[in-house]
């Protein structure tokens, strides 16, 4: 058991060298300006000390209330199909998908913010929407505890298995966290943008 957590530790850290400070930086804060990394939002509160904090966003060019059946409905985790949309409201929780557990409704203010909070409160998920230049900006943030502990046999082996959490954690979920946002963030603003009337579109 203790060469094999060895030999899981020795792999993460020489993948997680490819994973440089600046590049990590650029897959949490994918989209986002300084001034929205930096800005509290609301929900941050909710779990004060996390592991990890991603802020990402994408401008759209349509109003906030053009934009929040769609983030309600992809935040939710359907697919923008239908013409009608769901409504959420504070505590409706939504069943687990592919990446975590199932998430309930915590800040529902209608068009300004969406926050999720999991049910063993290690996850975080916040969505900002405010007006600019006639269109919206919309930032993601998530906050994530520390990877959950696990059975050890010995300080040793513990220590090398908190490595190995922590460096799945940013060398994997991480990066594959920006796909999934960046893909659902473009899919809401493709969405809003073309079901508003061409004469309200922004200007190019």
């Amino acid at each position: 058991m203790r060469r094999i957590v060895k030999v899981l530790a020795g792999a993460a850290l020489i993948a997680a060298l490819g994973y440089t400070p600046s590049v990590r930086r650029w897959c949490l804060t994918c989209g986002a300006t300084d001034e929205e990394v930096r800005r509290p939002m609301p929900g941050d509160d909710m779990l004060p000390a996390p592991e990890v904090v991603s802020t990402r966003g994408v401008t759209i060019d349509a109003p906030p209330e053009a934009v929040w059946p769609w983030l309600v409905r992809m935040a939710g985790g359907a697919e923008p199909v239908l013409p009608e949309f769901p409504q959420l409201a504070v505590g409706d929780v939504l069943p687990p998908g592919p990446a975590g557990p199932d998430m309930r409704v915590e800040i529902c203010d209608i068009p300004q913010t969406l926050a999720f909070r999991s049910r063993d409160h290690a996850r975080v998920r916040i969505f900002g929407l405010s007006a600019e230049r006639g269109g919206t900006r919309l930032v993601s943030r998530n906050r994530i505890a520390a990877p959950a502990s696990v059975p050890r046999t010995s300080v040793h082996s513990a220590g090398a298995i908190t490595i190995v959490g922590r460096a799945v954690q940013r060398v994997v979920l991480e990066p594959g966290g920006l796909v999934r946002e960046r893909r659902m963030l473009a899919g809401i603003r493709d969405s809003a943008e073309s079901c508003l009337p061409a004469a309200e579109l922004l200007p190019a």
